[in-house]
Formats: structure tokens, C-alpha cells, sequence
């Protein structure tokens, strides 16, 4: 709990004396503001409504659980493989994907679910002429007819319509459920019958996985007949670019030789550009000769290359040699003029003209060399030269024919292709292989999968209670009723001054007489609060007025007036509601004189005041009813008259008429100190309440705040009740 403080308004403030300011204890039941508080609150106030609806959804379940066919499951499991086993190392017609690619699985169980597959599980079990699968499932010839009651039409509109429900059906009960991080993949279908259930399921599987290889031999028998056709074009394509490209070399004189080129490839090359190849390399033969006669020829002859080589200058040199050693030695002995030195001397001369002789001849050798060497270099540039025009217009020439070539090397190896692939699908189709297989083949069900009674019930009790809580949720905001303290605050947006129990047997007057009671306790929070509202404590004129009549109104100024009494303060009671006064009855006082007398100016206050039962508690009963009850209180007397009483009584406290519909309230309420709204808990809606209290607000009155009157803590779902707090420390002894 928390105390008033934390919810009184801003101009509170509380009172202080020249001894320091009091601490005020406040105390005050509030409502906790809590999401799962509200629901809780919710739930129990219209508990009934909920526990209605729970026990509807727990009935409807029962009944459709009791009224459903009893159907049973079959489950046949199959592997699909991300690619088939391959006995031979050949690409098939169908590309290949990444192992984690989604694509693949998720198209094969579109391929489950197709009305193709569930076709051909229909026409390999006949169930288009099964008349107790046509029965079970309602399929007939004639529409509205219950059951096949004549024999089936056999006419092929008649089997096709049946056909296309029939898989209708069989789309409607099968249950693809592939298995997590796994090839597995579970195929469930569901029926009346078991064995027909078990065996629906397994036609499922082995038809899908003959579908499968009906689609690659479809798709292979359709790859050899396109290749076949695209080979025989392409083989007409060859031969008709090797006949032009042979004519054309004929008609071109042109003559290639295949050479080869390196891993077995070869190539082709003119005999022209062998010509110029061996042509140009004897031309470089010739002009190397040509350039070494030359050399050797400017020489001079001895020291050229030739000369040296010669066998026979070379014997001279070496006897020259010999000689003039000889003749040198003598001369180290003898005279020039000895005659064996004049001999060798005779003898050198000899040689000397001899070796000249033959150096002239091999000069003269040398010349010639130039001379035919210059000459066969002339031919052979010739030839060259004639060999480069004709490679250059053989050229020329065979543009168009490398074109054709191009081309009819562009036929042959699209034809080589297409035939090596042509090879490929028909080895690869004669395969045969699969990737799908059957892991786990369905057997008949010994119990049905559904009805469930256990989950339709829980089902129907989930369906009820959330229907439940709906209407409560749809009917807490259609509601408008102020049922708490809580509602009351947020709602009307004044402060919550305090709650008061409802009696329900005997008059409240008399529970207030026992100051032990829940509604003597409930008062006393009131005044308690009203202690605090000024900073001068209880006002001392106070109105007391609700929205509708019979809301407590006359009862709470009466508690509070007694309640003030007992603190020893004297206390007047007004009623001012004189167009239907009540607070004579209840205090069983006379009311032939009154406030209209008083307002009136007929009769002074002091003459009509009186004598209550409530000890220290005087009345002011409301008097003869005035022609316009509104033109009395608006005329100036109230302020005087409210004035003089103040001086003379404590507390002034005005039972004032009802807020809707009448001006009166108002009138009054802009001449008091303060104002208490009474609200009934379940008995005002609150928008009227708001208009009422913006009327109030409007006219100037200072409204203190509010009293939750006739409250039932059980019948609000209230959070906690008022058995603790009234009559706590008691003892075992309840409140009257």
C-alpha cells in the first residue's frame, strides 16, 4: 500500500504551526497500477463470462470430437540423393548443382505435392473405379447424390471428373514432411481406412520415384532426338564447306603441306614458302662466300686465308726458312762474298720468286671466287625476290581460302562435338540410375491419428479462454462503470478522497452509530483525507453532491457531519436540494420551514435551524418547494447566509442536489470552501461523471476530490478488501 501522499494533488500542502511542521501519516487504500494487476482484476469480474466460454469450447469439442471420422496415418519414408550414383564417368542432360543448393529439395517437394503424382498414384490404384474409396470420400457421378446408389459411368468426361477429384482428395489427406538437416523425407497420407492409408502411401513413393525417371529418360529421349537432328545438319554443313574449300584450291592453284606443330597437332603451309625458305637461306650462303673472297682479295693476298691454307706456299716458306737460317750462320763465319754464302744467297732469291709466283696465282683465283660468288648472289636475290611476289599473291589469294577453312574446321569440330555428346546421353540414358529411394516402407496403422480427444479438448479449452478473455477485454471497454478507487482517479481525474462499503442490510445511520463499524472506519479515512486537502484542514462550508441521485450523496454528508461532531466541533447540516428534499427523513425533522424560507427572506436561520439525533449535529431541512429552486440560490442571500453560519458553527457541510440536469449545484458549489463528489461504484457511468465535474470545475468550485460510495471489493475484482483495514486490531469482534 501506499499512502496518501503519493496521490494527492499538487496544491496540497500540509499545515504547519509556529512549533515546526507535523508529520502527517495518510491513510489511504489505493489499487496497484500494474499490467498483470488490471488483467487479474479483469478476470475475476467477469470470471463467469470466461468460465462460460472455457465450458462452450470444452462442449464444442466434445461434440465435434465425438462427431469426426476416425482416420488413420500410414508413413513411408524415401533418400533423395543431392546427385545419383554414376556407373560411368558422363555428364547427363540435367545440370549439376552445389551440394548446399536449396533449390533442388525444395522443387523435389513441389514434385511430392503435384496433382501430376497424385494422378498417377489415382490411375495405378483404379481408385476412380474403387466404389468404396468413391463412398468414404463422397465422390459420385451425380452431384447432390450421397453415395454411388447405381453403377459407375464409365464415359471418359465421367472417369476424368472423377480423376480430378479423386486427386483433389489425395492432395488434401498427403503430408510431406522432410526431415531436419537430413536427405529423409516422410510422406504420410491419412484415411478411414488403414490399409487403404498404407497402401495410398507407399503407391506415393514408388510413383514418385518412377516419375523421376520417367522425367530423365524424357529428358534424355529428348536430347538424342534433337542431336540427332542437329547432327545430321551439321554433317551436311561439313561436307558441302570441304567441297567449296577443295574446289577452291584447285581453281587457286594453291597447294598447302601439312606440317606439325607441337602435342601432336598439325598444321598446313604453302610449298611456295618452302621455296623462299631454302632460296633465301642459299642466298645467305652465297653472299657469307662472296664476303670471305672479298676479304681475302683486300688483303693482299699473303696473309689472306687462302694463302695460308695453300700446302704448297707453305713447304716454300718453311725451305725459305731453312735457307736463310743456313745463310745466316755462315755469314756469322764467313764473308758475304764465301762462296757457299753466295750460293744459299742465289738459292733465297729462287724461293722468294717462286712463293711471288704462286701468291699471284692464288690472287688470281681469289678473283675469280669474288667474281662467281658476286654472280650466283645475283641469282639467287632474283630468285628470292621472283619467290616473295608469288608467296605475297598466294597470299592474297588465299584469304577466301583460310575463310573456308575456318569454316569447314569451325563444322568439323561442332560435328565432333555433337556426336561425342550424342554418344554420351545414349550411354547415360541406357544407365538407367536414380537418386531417390525408399528407406522405410509404410505399414497399416493399429490405431486412428485422428479424432484426438486430449488435443481437442485442450484445443477447445485454448479457443474457449481466449474467447473468454475477448468478451471480458470487449465488455471492460463497453462497460463505462467506476468500480474502484483506481478507475475512479484515472478516469475522472480528480483524487480519490476515500471508499465506503456498501450496507447491505438495515440504514447506513445506524452502522454509523457503532464506531467500531466498516463504514464509521470508511468515514473517518475520509475526513482524515479531507484534513489534508487545504492547508487549513477540513473547509469549513462544504458541498456534498453526485452525479445522479441515490448515489449516497445525503448519507455522506450526514457520516461526515457526525464524524466531524464526535471530535467535539459543532456541525450544521443543509439541505439545499429543494426540489426533492430527503434529509428530513432521514433525520426525521420537520420541514415546513427551510432554506427557501431562509433564501426567500421570510425567516431568519436561527428560527429554523433544529435539533437532530446525531449528537452536536444540527439541520437545516430544505423547506417548502419554491417555484424556481435556481433564482433562490443564485440571488445573493446563499453568500450571506453561508457566511453567517460559519461564524457561528464549525463546519458547514451542504447537501447539494444532483450535478446533471440541474443548475443548482453549481450555484452552490461557487460559494463554498470546498466540494466532495460522490460517485457510486457500479452505479454511474463515467462520462457522465466527467461532464458533471467540468461543470463544477467551470463554475469556479474547488473541488477536493471524490468518494467511492456502495463498494463491493468482491463484485470489483478488487485487489484487496476492507476487512483488514476496518476493524483491524479488534480482536476476534467483526464490525457491526
Amino acid at each position: 500500500m501506499t499512502d496518501l501522499a503519493s496521490t494527492a494533488p499538487n496544491h496540497v500542502s500540509p499545515p504547519a504551526n509556529g512549533n515546526g511542521d507535523k508529520t502527517l501519516l495518510i491513510i489511504r487504500d489505493v489499487q496497484e497500477n500494474s499490467t498483470l494487476v488490471r488483467y487479474a482484476r479483469i478476470a475475476r469480474r467477469w470470471r463467469w463470462v470466461i468460465i462460460g466460454a472455457v465450458a462452450a469450447g470444452v462442449a464444442a469439442a466434445l461434440i465435434v470430437t465425438f462427431l469426426m471420422t476416425r482416420e488413420y496415418s500410414a508413413t513411408s519414408r524415401i533418400e533423395i540423393a543431392r546427385e545419383e550414383a554414376r556407373i560411368f564417368n558422363i555428364q547427363g542432360v540435367q545440370p549439376e548443382a552445389g551440394t548446399l543448393d536449396q533449390e533442388f529439395y525444395q522443387t523435389q517437394y513441389g514434385l511430392l505435392k503435384s496433382r501430376a503424382l497424385a494422378g498417377r498414384v489415382a490411375q495405378e490404384l483404379a481408385l476412380a473405379d474403387n466404389r468404396p474409396f468413391l463412398d468414404a470420400h463422397g465422390i459420385t457421378d451425380a452431384p447432390g447424390a450421397l453415395v454411388n446408389e447405381r453403377p459407375l459411368d464409365n464415359s471418359p468426361a465421367a472417369r476424368q471428373q472423377r480423376l480430378a477429384r479423386i486427386t483433389t482428395v489425395l492432395l488434401d489427406q498427403i503430408t510431406i514432411s522432410p526431415m531436419r538437416a537430413s536427405r529423409l523425407v516422410d510422406i504420410t497420407y491419412t484415411d478411414p481406412s488403414p490399409e487403404v492409408a498404407a497402401r495410398i502411401a507407399n503407391v506415393w513413393a514408388q510413383q514418385f520415384i518412377r516419375s523421376n525417371i520417367d522425367r530423365r529418360f524424357e529428358a534424355t529421349r529428348y536430347a538424342r532426338n534433337f542431336l540427332e537432328r542437329r547432327l545430321q545438319e551439321q554433317r551436311r554443313l561439313l561436307n558441302e564447306s570441304e567441297r567449296a574449300l577443295v574446289g577452291y584450291a584447285a581453281n587457286q592453284r594453291i597447294i598447302n603441306i601439312n606440317t606439325p606443330t607441337g602435342e601432336g597437332v598439325t598444321g598446313e603451309r604453302p610449298i611456295t614458302a618452302d621455296d623462299l625458305v631454302a632460296y633465301n637461306t642459299a642466298l645467305a650462303e652465297a653472299r657469307n662466300q662472296r664476303i670471305l673472297a672479298e676479304s681475302a682479295l683486300r688483303s693482299g693476298g699473303a696473309a689472306t686465308t687462302a694463302s695460308v691454307n695453300n700446302p704448297t706456299l707453305g713447304a716454300l716458306r718453311q725451305r725459305r726458312g731453312e735457307v736463310a737460317a743456313e745463310r745466316a750462320r755462315l755469314l756469322s763465319q764467313f764473308e758475304p762474298q764465301y762462296p757457299a754464302v753466295q750460293a744459299l744467297s742465289a738459292q733465297l732469291q729462287q724461293i722468294d720468286r717462286t712463293i711471288a709466283t704462286e701468291e699471284g696465282r692464288i690472287v688470281s683465283a681469289l678473283r675469280g671466287q669474288v667474281s662467281q660468288a658476286a654472280a650466283r648472289e645475283q641469282e639467287l636475290a632474283g630468285r628470292v625476290e621472283s619467290l616473295k611476289d608469288n608467296l605475297i599473291d598466294l597470299r592474297r589469294r588465299s584469304i577466301q581460302y583460310n575463310i573456308l577453312q575456318r569454316e569447314v574446321d569451325t563444322n568439323r569440330t561442332l560435328y565432333d562435338g555433337l556426336l561425342q555428346r550424342y554418344k554420351e546421353i545414349g550411354i547415360s540414358g541406357a544407365v538407367g540410375t536414380n537418386n531417390i529411394s525408399i528407406v522405410d516402407e509404410a505399414r497399416v496403422p493399429n490405431r486412428p491419428s485422428s479424432p484426438r480427444p486430449l488435443l481437442n479438448l485442450l484445443l477447445g479449452l485454448v479457443l474457449g479462454a481466449s474467447l473468454g478473455a475477448a468478451l471480458a477485454f470487449a465488455l471492460e471497454q463497453i462497460d463505462e462503470a467506476i468500480t474502484d478507487p483506481g478507475e475512479m482517479e484515472a478516469m475522472l481525474g480528480v483524487p480519490s478522497l476515500g471508499v465506503v462499503p456498501k450496507v447491505d442490510v438495515g440504514d447506513p445511520l445506524e452502522a454509523l452509530q457503532d464506531r467500531r463499524s466498516a463504514l464509521t472506519e470508511a468515514y473517518l479515512t475520509i475526513k482524515t483525507n479531507l484534513q489534508f486537502a487545504t492547508p487549513h484542514g477540513v473547509p469549513r462550508s462544504l458541498m456534498i453532491t453526485s452525479t445522479h441521485a441515490a448515489e449516497g450523496k445525503s448519507t455522506t454528508a450526514l457520516a461526515l457531519a457526525l464524524v466531524l461532531a464526535r471530535q467535539g466541533l459543532k456541525v450544521l447540516v443543509i439541505d439545499s436540494d429543494m426540489r426533492s428534499p430527503s434529509l428530513h427523513q432521514r433525520l426525521a425533522v420537520a420541514n415546513d420551514k427551510g432554506l427557501s424560507n431562509i433564501l426567500s427572506g421570510n425567516e431568519r436561520w436561527d428560527q429554523v435551524v433544529q435539533e437532530t439525533s446525531l449528537a452536536g449535529v444540527k439541520a437545516i431541512s430544505a423547506g417548502p418547494h419554491p417555484p424556481n429552486s435556481g433564482d433562490l440560490l443564485s440571488g445573493p442571500w446563499l453568500g450571506t447566509l453561508l457566511a453567517e453560519l460559519t461564524a457561528s458553527f464549525d463546519h458547514v457541510i451542504v447537501d447539494a442536489p444532483p450535478m446533471l440536469g440541474l443548475a443548482d449545484a453549481p450555484l452552490v458549489a461557487s460559494k463554498v470552501g470546498g466540494v466532495v463528489y460522490v460517485v457510486e461504484s457500479f452505479g454511474v457511468q463515467s462520462r457522465s461523471a466527467k461532464v458533471a465535474i467540468n461543470r463544477l470545475r467551470n463554475s469556479g468550485a474547488h473541488l477536493l476530490g471524490a468518494v467511492l460510495t456502495k463498494f463491493e471489493s468482491r463484485k470489483a475484482s478488487y485487489g484487496y478488501g476492507y476487512d483488514y483495514g476496518y476493524g483491524y486490531g479488534y480482536g476476534s469482534e467483526k464490525p457491526a
